[in-house]
């Protein structure tokens, strides 16, 4: 292993060592590790996949932790360029400034606030806002945009000197990172120092009973260490001072969990929906390593399946193409082997990522326009939560007598 990589020894949540091996993937390079065409001839490294399984409080959880300056310091991701999440964004802000009944101006502070989509909308809110995010670019781009954007990692320390300079916060949220961090329980200790005595924590993360129930194997990737249940989280949450009263599943990302949180004994009553879930994953054996192997084979099928069709498709002399060049289709386009032998090129709607190469395969990732110039039959969604409004918005495709292969949660064409 280089430095850049460390195998960790214990879990994440309980501190246990007792972790067995679950199941293993493909490894790959970092997710986001888009390169330009001066890199594309260079070999990238890549880095394990093995998940662990904690008997002790039966989290699940990647063996190997990348450094997270490799993960993020370059981050490309925005949540802006997608309109679901900017939509998705607001409702969760209307939910959220309703349950703490904060007053105007209070402190909401945002963990991972990327381009400040959720800052944005808790300021038309009436709330002051804070970003803290390590991706500096982008960081940088959110304060430029009027929603100022710590370029750090959240730590105790930092928390302490943000209660004594902007006061205590009536929310802390962290959504779509909960997942993202080795010293989860430090980023806790830091919450404690910053929210006000009866303030909120809520996050959002990719929940693993969707990725169970839905074979979403490609979620797994290095930027995300854990994949979050609500059984292992409640005592995690209650060893740092804090009560998970509320928990609600959404859509993003496949299916996520939204966790509502307040200090040990705090004011609120804990909503009945915390023990549902906790039924709900009782029921789909999530505490069993059984079930993480059912899960492999499971995944296996899917690939020979897809692989039999692009086969197929190839032989018959169809151009095949991608759509969306999100994270995850790292992990599925290693797994299932899908390379530029397969699909001539990516379309996606981010510049950022335009004129790049996908990581490790190197397939051309190019503007949407690309898609109507070059003319494939098929096009492969990759970023496959996002299938109802690609092929919404590619019906000239469409009317052309292109087809959509959606890979996941099952295979469809259409």
């Amino acid at each position: 292993m280089t430095a850049a990589v460390r195998r960790r020894s214990s879990c994440r949540l309980c501190g246990g060592a007792a972790l067995r091996p679950a199941f293993s993937l493909t490894p790959t390079p970092p997710a986001n590790a888009f390169v330009g065409a001066g890199e594309r001839d260079a070999a990238q490294q890549a880095f394990p996949l093995d998940l662990e399984f904690c008997s002790g409080c039966t989290h699940l959880q990647l063996a190997h932790v990348v450094d997270p300056r490799v993960l993020f310091e370059n981050y490309l991701y925005v949540s802006g360029t997608s309109s679901v999440f900017v939509r998705h964004f607001a409702a969760y802000a209307d939910w959220l400034w309703a349950r703490a009944a904060a007053p105007a101006g209070a402190l909401v502070v945002d963990l991972g606030s990327n381009d400040g989509t959720l800052l944005r909308a808790f300021r038309t809110r009436g709330a002051r806002v804070l970003g803290v995010d390590p991706a500096t670019r982008i960081a940088a781009e959110a304060t430029g945009q009027g929603f100022e954007t710590l370029p750090k990692f959240f730590t105790p320390p930092l928390a302490r000197k943000l209660a004594v300079e902007r006061g205590r916060a009536s929310i802390v949220t962290a959504n779509n990172v909960f997942a993202h961090i080795d010293d989860l329980g430090a980023v806790l200790d830091g919450v404690s120092e910053l929210l006000a005595p009866h303030g909120l924590l809520c996050f959002e993360v990719s929940y693993l009973l969707d990725v169970v129930e839905k074979t979403l194997f490609d979620t797994i990737y290095h930027e995300h260490l854990d994949y979050h249940a609500l059984r292992p989280l409640v005592p995690f949450l209650r060893a740092h001072g804090f009560e998970a009263i509320e928990a609600l599943r959404v859509d993003s990302h496949g299916g996520s969990i939204r966790v509502l949180a307040q200090r040990v004994g705090g004011e609120r009553a804990v909503d009945r929906s915390v023990g549902a879930i906790l039924e709900q994953e009782r029921k789909a054996e999530l505490d069993r390593i059984e079930t993480y192997s059912a899960f492999s084979r499971r995944v296996g099928a899917l690939g020979e399946e897809l692989g039999r069709l692009l086969h197929q498709l190839k032989a018959q002399g169809c151009r095949i193409a991608g759509y969306g060049a999100p994270a995850k289709a790292t992990t599925l386009m290693h797994h299932f082997r899908i390379g530029p032998e397969q699909v001539e090129f990516i379309a996606d709607d981010s510049p950022r990522k335009q004129g790049l190469y996908s990581p490790g395969l190197h397939v051309p990732v190019l503007a949407p326009d690309a898609i109507l110039e070059r003319r494939p039959d098929y096009l492969v969604v990759l970023a496959w939560n996002f299938a109802h409004s690609i092929i919404e918005r590619n019906a000239a495709f469409r009317e052309r007598g292109g087809k959509f292969i959606v890979p996941l949660p099952r295979l469809e064409v259409c």
